[in-house]
Parts: structure tokens; sequence; C-alpha cells
């Protein structure tokens, strides 16, 4: 499958929305039919990943794509439509120990992992994560957008500390992940608090300060255990 490159010039999500829609109508793709993988999509496409991550979220959110994480990214179907519903309900039947419980396991990973992110981020990566955080800077952001960049964020500092055990096990508990989100995280217009301690995780990864990072990342994670708790 061959998809059109974004001119440089026109690098924006709401491009590469309008490109990936038009390639599902015009060509007529069945639902459940594979898209092409992440790295494949970057490289026609002319884009950056958080640029593409955010666009397939939003696709998401509407019910033209269905993201399966570990199996790719698919065409939407009925169902798809009520992912936003299923989550929701999902943050009602799950019980507040069985969220907290995974919120302490995620707490374990996520300090270790900034503070190896922080001695081995790259520029580049340094870049990514800022680009994820400005584009959460937008208060307008539908909220389950809001929520997958911030899971992405939170992803690329495992990604970015290199141990394929976390990698794993974080998506194991994705679902886990995103309910405990619902629970916790404000619409972008009231999370000043979120915003604050995830700037301040990237400016101790920016710093290469393993020691600011992990307190910053246990500050973070602290908020999110209170909130479970009220």
């Amino acid at each position: 499958m061959q998809i059109d490159a974004i001119e440089p010039r026109q690098t924006t999500a709401d491009l590469v929305v309008e490109r990936l829609a038009r390639v599902i109508k015009d060509r007529q793709l069945m639902a459940g039919e594979r898209l092409p993988g992440e790295h494949e999509l970057v490289e026609q496409l002319k884009v950056s990943r958080p640029v593409l991550r955010e666009a397939l979220a939003r696709l998401q959110s509407i019910g033209l794509v269905d993201i399966q994480r570990g199996r790719g990214t698919f065409v939407g179907n009925a169902t798809s439509l009520a992912n936003c519903v299923r989550l929701l309900r999902s943050a009602v039947t799950i019980s507040p120990q069985e969220l907290r419980s995974y919120a302490e396991l995620r707490t374990a990973i996520e300090v270790q992992a900034v503070r190896q992110a922080a001695e081995r981020a790259t520029d580049e990566e340094i870049a990514e994560l800022a680009s994820l955080l400005k584009q959460l800077d937008n208060e307008e952001l539908p909220y389950p957008v809001a929520l997958e960049l911030d899971f992405q964020f939170h992803r690329k500092l495992i990604d970015i500390a290199g141990n394929p055990l976390m990698q794993n096990m974080i998506e194991v508990i994705y679902e886990f992940v995103l309910t405990q989100m619902v629970r916790t995280t404000p619409s972008q217009s009231e999370n000043h608090l979120g915003r604050r301690l995830h700037k301040s995780i990237l400016k101790a990864v920016r710093d290469h300060d393993p020691d600011a990072a992990a307190l910053a990342m246990q500050q973070h994670m602290q908020a999110v255990l209170k909130r479970l708790d009220r």
C-alpha cells in the first residue's frame, strides 16, 4: 500500500488526519483491514512520530481506525465508535483497589525508567517529549486525544530508558493505565497540576539529572495516587 507523502510545509496533524481519512474512503478499505505500521507511515507521509500518533489518536477517537496494542492499526468498525464509552465504563467497574495496585506498579516502573531516560536521552528524543507536551498545552484537545498523548509521553520515557521488560509491562497494563487516567485526569483546561508536573519531568530529563527526574515522576505519581484515594 502506497500513501502520498505530506509536503514539508504541511506537516500538521490536521493534514495527516485528512490524508488518512481520504485514503480509507477513496480506497474503500474494509473494517478490520490493517494499515501500514507506524514506521512505514512516518516514512511515507514524511512526518514526525508525534504528529502521526496525534493524528491516529484523533482518528481512533472518532472510530475511523482501531489501534490494537502489540498488533497494529486497523480500519475501524462499528465497535470502534464505542471505544470511549467502553473505557469510561471500565473506569466505573474496575475497583479503586485494583486501580491503585496498578498505579503502584506503574510508579515503580516509571520512576526507574525516568531515571534511566535522564541519563540516556538524546536531543532528538528530548525534542519528541517536548513536542508531546506542547500538544498537551492545547486546552481545546478532545479528552480521548489528551489521554492518548499523555500516555505517549510516559511511554516515550520508558522507550528511552531502553528496558524491554519495562516496555512489555506497560503494554500489558495499558488499558488499566488509561482507565486510571480517566479516573484521575481532569480536562485539559483544568489539568494545570498535571501539565506543571509533566514539564518538571521534561526539564529534569533535558538537564540529564536522574535524581531530579525521579523526584518529579514520584511527585506526579503521588498526585495520581491521591486522586485515586479520593
